[in-house]
């Protein structure tokens, strides 16, 4: 099977998480594709498959060499962001892309003018969605990549490696796609999210994350008659925005934190501000958790104790605190992106992965391309060459890695 037959039938399940769920995985419908992957698994001669109660995916391929290697693994996630529609995917391809516009359906085009991006991939084959759906190329692309690349190494015994661990995962897109994985179970010494973006990207930094939550308790008494009774919660909410530091997502690239407000739930009576915090610099997240908590004590100092509260906690560390100590597995990377003639662009994740939280579990995990573009949208597409070369990275990891000297 070409490994754009593979990715095109995964983007036929639809399994968008969900954040208002409590259960786990958040979607049932996560799970009928979880079932398929692994059957699928097990036709590909995978061995000891196993998949949880939670929809978690583990197999093994096994290593093909007598000496002893580290044990290295592969992990992406199959659910598919709430942003956008996962239902009713009509992925197709665009054959020898021409630099020009792409029409998704008669109403929507897809022009290089507006997404210059598309331009890196003239004269490549596109996978396009037909507007109305993202595509899921985040991160189902991923999972075509690793089998895609298991297969290749088991009709290629020629090419020496270890033995190799995958695992497939849901709830990414809601941040909790590591808290359930068993990584004593995965048992690896190392190993690779194929999560990331566009051909080369190699990603082992990404923000220190925290989630706050804003409470404030207004008064609400008749407008007519509220002088020197009323308490406006919402006008303290916007007095307490205005207190942050104004350095926001938008304002803000590369190493830079932010403060951002995702929601306001707001009435006179009650005000809910919801916030994220985010910093590369572990010092500067400490800060930026601090200056919440200042800004808090400076409204109860004015208008009375217990009219604002605050709930905070981190979500996310950076991995560079884990990845640098164990630097090998990013030059393996590197090693195997040189041997499949692709140029490495090593860069800062705004944002975090399920391998930073892995990472903090105890096993090594950054993060690999897997050739998406534009996720969590209709303008989501991914180039069949380049999910070619995320595969051959794959394969260059494990036979780099059975000569990798401990």
């Amino acid at each position: 099977m070409k490994i754009s037959e593979r990715f095109i039938n995964y983007t036929k399940f639809d399994t968008q998480s969900s954040d208002e769920s409590t259960t786990v995985p958040s979607t049932a419908k996560q799970l009928v594709f979880a079932k398929y992957l692994k059957e699928e698994l097990e036709r590909e001669g995978l061995q000891e498959v196993e998949m949880d109660e939670m929809g978690y995916i583990y197999a093994t391929l096994p290593s093909n060499i007598k000496e002893e290697v580290p044990t290295i693994g592969f992990i992406a996630h199959y659910d598919t962001a709430p942003d956008a529609s996962g239902a009713n995917i009509k992925a197709r391809i665009v054959e020898n892309y021409d630099g020009g516009d792409i029409e998704l359906n008669p109403t929507m085009l897809y022009s290089p003018q507006q997404f210059p991006e598309l331009l890196a991939h003239k004269g490549e084959d596109l996978i396009v969605t037909d507007g109305t759906t993202l595509l899921g190329a985040d991160d189902k692309a991923g999972i075509a990549e690793i089998v895609q690349a298991m297969c290749y190494l088991r009709d290629h015994p020629e090419i020496k490696h270890g033995k190799i661990r995958v695992g497939f995962n849901p709830d990414e897109e809601i941040g909790k796609g590591a808290h359930h994985f068993n990584v004593e179970k995965f048992g690896c010494e190392w190993a690779y999210t194929m999560d990331g973006g566009d051909v080369g990207q190699l990603e082992y930094e990404n923000f220190n994350a925290a989630g706050a939550k804003v409470l404030i308790h207004g008064v609400s008494v008749h407008p007519g008659y509220a002088k020197g009774k009323m308490v406006n919660a919402s006008l303290l909410g916007m007095e307490f925005n205005s207190m942050l530091p104004q350095e926001t997502p938008e304002t803000t690239e590369g190493y830079e934190g932010f403060f951002h407000l995702i929601g306001v739930d707001s009435r006179c009576e009650e005000a809910k501000l919801s916030y994220i915090i985010r910093d590369h610099d572990r010092n500067k997240f400490e800060m930026r958790k601090q200056v919440m908590e200042a800004c808090v004590k400076q409204m109860n100092e004015k208008y009375g104790t217990g009219t604002v509260e605050l709930s905070m906690n981190d979500q996310y560390y950076n991995m560079k605190e884990k990845i640098d100590p164990n630097i090998h597995v990013i030059d393996l990377v590197l090693k195997a992106m040189e041997e499949a003639d692709v140029k490495p662009l090593v860069q800062p994740i705004r944002g975090g992965t399920d391998g930073a939280q892995l990472s903090f579990k105890g096993l090594p995990c950054p993060n690999i391309f897997a050739g998406g573009v534009n996720f969590h949208g209709p303008y989501e597409f991914i180039s069949i060459q380049v999910m070619e070369k995320a595969m051959q990275v794959i394969v260059n990891i494990c036979q780099l890695t059975a000569q990798h000297k401990q």
